[in-house]
């Protein structure tokens, strides 16, 4: 035993002498310049290094460098440029004075992903004929170094013409073989109008054909969203795929998705292409979409327990820069949208057999088909949003049939004042896609219909009977379970939040109506009269006649929060009386045969 330590203690001391005499006897500055020209004729790149370089021995033999930047030609910015560059070498090459860096590590570093430090082609550089096909990406220069590590940095990106977002705490770990297979993560977050990101990634990609092909996998990324005019519970999930890209033709595409947002999932494949024009086309399925836990502007749900899409403000101070339709990047991009949802929640709508079929082209929406179940009954709104004009213009053609109505209202904050299911067809054109500007400025008419009508509080025949026994007890009807409105149908036109009803006709258990009215969402008012026809009187053969023939007008009017009712039953009853028992004196005077006597008493019932 005593032997086999001494003889370690021996290699450990020659092997630490070596390397002291190797560090003494090669200078790292005299690779600078083999390094900045290594870089140079590869990739066209300027490598500079501002301090000198030295070697540093433990636990592994590396080339410490201070200030570094890495610039392409013509950029008037630096690709990457950092604090601290640290270079492992390996030791054997170093004895026939050859540079071999197994890893690099870059700590403090700034990497700018922006016009300004893109490649910039010479002033003079001679240009080709307009009409040729642009030169595929071939010449780009590969990645040969089997370690990376990026600690503690920045990046920034930033396309033409756009915002500038700024990735902190960066942190990459790459390694990758002699076949060029790679294992890559990376960990980072973003702040920006008072909203946070955080990002986990940790994936593998195959760079053998780089760069005119690359693939890889998204093994898993983890991600979380907080912050103004999101969810006060955040928005965080994982997602997963594989994917590939083609450098020469500027595609992609991929497979195997698999995200999950809250408690969302969706599973899918998509592809699309990069050069103008840009496309995108998306198959996805979910098996959960719950949209009040995605959006700003979901109402807060008021099941125990459940989540709250309550969201956070940002001040004033945080607001972000108006934008316009022409900023939006639709406008540049051809999208297919194929989605199937087998249960979705929207506004505390339970959805199920969620299809849509959805095709943007540089900024003219189609949606093919929006459709979908809710309960017992079925939805379909095609329709299409153009946002190629600074108005925008939304037109909707909405189909409903048997959707229950009371759910509809609280979905759409209305009064909740309904019952029973409703039909309907129509056509709806605005200027915005929220439901508050649906409820302000947006116009349009629908042919509509409803079966087994409730209005809660407010049972109208027998609101008619009770004001009847007030006025006359010589009639009367038997108090009966009456079933509301049985069927109901008219036409609603829609103009800057006032739907206005007109020929409304219904018919229910010894009931029949017929009116039409006015409703203010704005304003949260109603202004509705109603003509009710009782059936099934007793007694009085005249004021049975008058109460079954004649429309007792119901009028619905006020605040919705105080809302007001006048059923003028006695005037109805007077007035008919009145007029029967002018009619019968008309005829006992046209019997008389004095003309003169005729005419004196008309003239007496004149009013």
């Amino acid at each position: 035993m005593k032997r086999v330590i001494t003889t370690l203690a021996i290699l450990l001391v020659v092997v630490v002498a070596g390397m002291s005499a190797l560090v003494l006897l090669v200078n790292p500055n005299d690779f600078r310049a083999y390094m900045v020209q290594q870089v140079e004729q590869r990739s066209g790149y300027r490598l500079q290094v501002s301090s000198d370089l030295r070697w540093h021995v433990w636990p592994q033999l590396s080339i410490l460098a201070g200030r570094m930047s890495l610039t392409a030609p013509g950029a008037s910015q630096p690709l990457v440029s950092a604090e601290n560059m640290r270079l492992d070498v390996d030791l054997w090459p170093l004895i026939s004075h050859q540079l071999s860096v197994s890893q690099v590590l870059l700590k403090n570093a700034v990497v700018r992903v922006t016009p300004d430090s893109a490649a910039q082609p010479a002033k003079n550089a001679p240009q080709g004929p307009r009409d040729a096909e642009p030169a595929t990406p071939s010449s780009g220069w590969s990645f040969d170094i089997a370690k990376l590590r990026v600690a503690d940095s920045l990046l920034i990106w930033q396309q033409p013409g756009g915002d500038e977002y700024n990735f902190r705490d960066l942190n990459i770990n790459l390694d990758q073989d002699s076949h060029k297979q790679a294992t890559l993560a990376l960990t980072t977050s973003l702040m920006r109008n008072q909203r946070n990101a955080t990002i986990n990634l940790k994936g593998q990609l195959d760079a053998a054909q780089y760069p005119h092909r690359l693939s890889g996998q998204i093994e898993q990324l983890d991600y979380t969203l907080s912050g103004a005019d999101i969810p006060v519970q955040g928005i965080k999930g994982s997602l997963s795929l594989r994917g590939e890209w083609n450098g020469d033709r500027q595609q992609f595409a991929f497979s195997d998705l698999q995200l999950t947002a809250n408690d969302s999932s969706l599973t899918g494949e998509g592809e699309g292409h990069l050069a103008s024009p840009q496309r995108l086309a998306l198959d996805l399925k979910a098996s959960t979409l719950n949209l009040d836990n995605l959006l700003t502007n979901a109402p807060a749900a008021e099941t125990p327990g459940a989540q709250r899409a309550t969201v956070a403000r940002s001040p004033v101070i945080a607001a972000p820069r108006e934008r316009s339709n022409a900023d939006s990047p639709l406008n540049a991009l051809d999208l297919a949208l194929k989605l199937e949802a087998d249960r979705a929640v929207w506004r505390g709508l339970t959805l199920s057999g969620l299809a849509i079929d959805a095709r943007n082209q540089q900024g003219l929406m189609t949606l093919n088909t929006l459709r979908g179940k809710l309960g017992n009954g079925s939805f379909s709104v095609p329709g299409s949003i153009d946002i190629r004009q600074p108005v925008t213009h939304v037109s909707l053609k909405p189909q409903l049939r048997l959707i229950a109505l009371q759910p509809l209202l609280k979905a759409f904050a209305l009064p909740e004042s309904l019952q029973g299911d409703l039909n309907l067809d129509g056509e709806l054109s605005g200027d915005s896609l929220t439901v508050e500007a649906a409820k302000r400025s947006w116009q349009g008419r629908a042919t509509l219909s409803a079966s087994n009508l409730q209005l809660a509080d407010l049972n109208l025949q027998q609101m008619v009977r009770r004001a009847v026994a007030r006025v006359s007890d010589r009639v009367s009807s038997d108090e009966q379970s009456d079933q509301g409105i049985e069927q109901i149908g008219g036409q609603v036109a829609l103009r800057q939040g006032v739907l206005t009803f007109s020929d409304l006709n219904g018919n229910g258990q010894h009931l029949d109506l017929q009116g039409g009215g006015k409703v203010d969402m704005v304003q949260q008012q109603l202004d509705v009269t109603l003509g009710l026809k009782i059936s099934g009187w007793q007694g009085d053969k005249a004021l049975v006649t008058a109460l079954s023939d004649q429309p007792i007008p119901l009028r619905m009017y006020g605040s919705w929060n105080s809302l007001q009712y006048s059923l003028p039953v006695d005037s109805v009853l007077r007035d008919r009386l009145q007029n029967e028992a002018k009619s019968r004196l008309n005829q006992w005077i046209d019997r008389q045969q004095d003309e003169e006597k005729k005419q004196n008493l008309k003239k007496l019932l004149q009013p």
